[in-house]
């Protein structure tokens, strides 16, 4: 990250955060000339505007940017309307206001001359926008806060790459389209010819960008590829997360192909978004191991689990929030369909894993369209409610729990999920009125909108056969 300023900027304000520094050093040296200023929407998507550098430097990274109350209640197709909390279809569409964390300032090397900063949502009064994603984890982060508890997370994407560029496969309406493997390459050294190109200045640029890759694998569905990167604070991963997203599709778009993170694309293996997380001590220690326990866990990381278990399909509107997400969850694919934990075991949807500092929950309902603020806000909450109410652990799930019908079930569909959203008193207790009523009403829209489409399978079943 690097700074800047221009030959007729204003004096910087000498409490300016060393990275408006670095920005304005970068500015004088003619490397960067615009900053774009967005905040994650209600799909984790990044939206907001490119200001000229000088600007935002001597107003905007002080004063905020206006943008539109309409980007926190809006669908995918950016369509909005009444019954969000945030109302902007009877309200005028007035403005809120994104204030610029410097912190997540960075220069994305596929955007020369280009930097980029998230921000948070404020109403022009100075208060946080409750449910805005960055807020809605916040909020659970300051309630960890409050215990002396820090949450580290890191967040594994798995995403498909096509040959077929974004406006092609537009064209085509997604039909017919080439995996850029012609078969699953899962752990495989060799098949990797035609996918690494593009991969590989992915995984490249990231690393100049400032995130940490620690690992990159070829997966199970033809063209599926997988970049882990390392673990940080809550927030940072998420920030790291939407910056990640954002940025491949950008360079996947200048290489003429197009890479999905839609967690069913077809009837193959599916895109997860698998969540770490594990809580310290505000000095470091790792709060979830007990090396005198038998299976090396602490109190504090039992019922950190049994949170998880008590909460996980009320909250799973928060992991699961599309009706896509739900061809994921279904018996045979491979992800999560019941409520259980086990060591070391990826058939639960709570897999705890690790040791000492590493020990950790792996939460796998989560799939590619998460969005991680939401997705790990859920899991925060979800151990804070076990922790607080000290909630007693059952025994591990030892056996294959995709095949036992004794487990219970997760909610199979996005109407299911909304139900159990809705009518959840610990959801309200922990997220607030607000919160519940705005992403319940963002799943109606989706509900609405793929009950009045017309599919493909619907044509194909009868148009001519019925």
């Amino acid at each position: 990250m690097t700074g800047l300023r221009t030959a007729d900027a204003t004096t910087p304000d000498p409490q300016e955060p060393p990275a408006y520094e670095r920005l304005r050093a970068e500015v004088e040296a003619g490397r960067v000339e615009e900053v774009i200023v967005c905040v994650p929407d209600l799909q984790g998507r990044l939206q907001g505007s490119r200001l000229a550098a000088p600007y935002f430097l001597d107003e905007a990274a002080r004063q905020g940017f206006a943008a539109c109350v309409y980007l926190l209640a809006s669908d995918v197709d950016m369509a909005t309307g009444p019954g969000y909390a945030i109302d902007a279809w009877n309200t005028g569409f007035g403005d809120l206001v994104l204030r610029p964390d410097p912190a997540t300032l960075r220069l994305p090397p596929w955007d020369p001359g280009t930097a980029l900063v998230i921000a948070d949502a404020e109403w022009p009064g100075g208060e946080p926008v409750g449910v805005a994603p960055r807020q809605v984890l916040r909020a659970q982060l300051d309630r960890l806060a409050e215990r002396g508890l820090v949450a580290l997370a890191g967040t594994e994407l798995e995403f498909l790459v096509f040959r077929d560029s974004y406006r092609d496969a537009w064209d085509r309406r997604y039909a017919g389209l080439e995996t850029a493997t012609h078969y699953g390459v899962d752990y495989s050294l060799q098949g990797l010819t035609e996918i690494e190109p593009v991969v590989r200045r992915v995984r490249r640029e990231m690393a100049r960008a400032g995130l940490a890759m620690e690992t990159a694998r070829g997966e199970c569905h033809a063209g599926q590829y997988e970049i882990v990167f390392r673990y940080d604070e809550a927030m940072t991963t998420c920030d790291n997360h939407a910056f990640f997203k954002n940025g491949a599709k950008q360079i996947a778009a200048q290489e003429g192909v197009a890479l999905t993170f839609m967690p069913k694309f077809d009837e193959g293996e599916g895109n997860s978004c698998h969540v770490h997380l594990s809580f310290r001590g505000a000095d470091g220690s790792a709060v979830f191991a007990d090396e005198t326990a038998d299976d090396g866990m602490s109190e504090l990381m039992r019922h950190f689990v049994a949170g998880q278990l008590a909460c996980i399909a009320d909250f799973a509107l928060l992991m699961a929030p599309n009706v896509n997400s739900y061809k994921r969850l279904r018996p045979g694919a491979f992800a999560p369909t019941g409520v259980a934990w086990g060591r070391d075991n990826r058939t639960c949807p709570i897999r705890v894993v690790g040791s000492g500092l590493s020990a950790r929950v792996e939460h796998r309902v989560p799939g590619g369209d998460a969005n991680p603020y939401l997705a790990v806000a859920a899991v925060v909450a979800a151990g804070l409610h076990g922790i607080e109410n000290r909630l007693p652990l059952p025994p591990p799930h030892a056996a294959n729990a995709l095949a036992d019908s004794r487990v219970p079930r997760l909610p199979a569909t996005l109407g299911e999920a909304l139900r159990r959203w809705e009518r959840s008193e610990i959801a309200a207790k922990v997220f607030g009125e607000a919160v519940v009523g705005h992403y319940a009403q963002a799943a109606r829209v989706e509900l609405e909108a793929f009950e009045t489409a017309v599919t493909d399978w619907e044509r194909v079943r009868g148009f001519e056969r019925l």
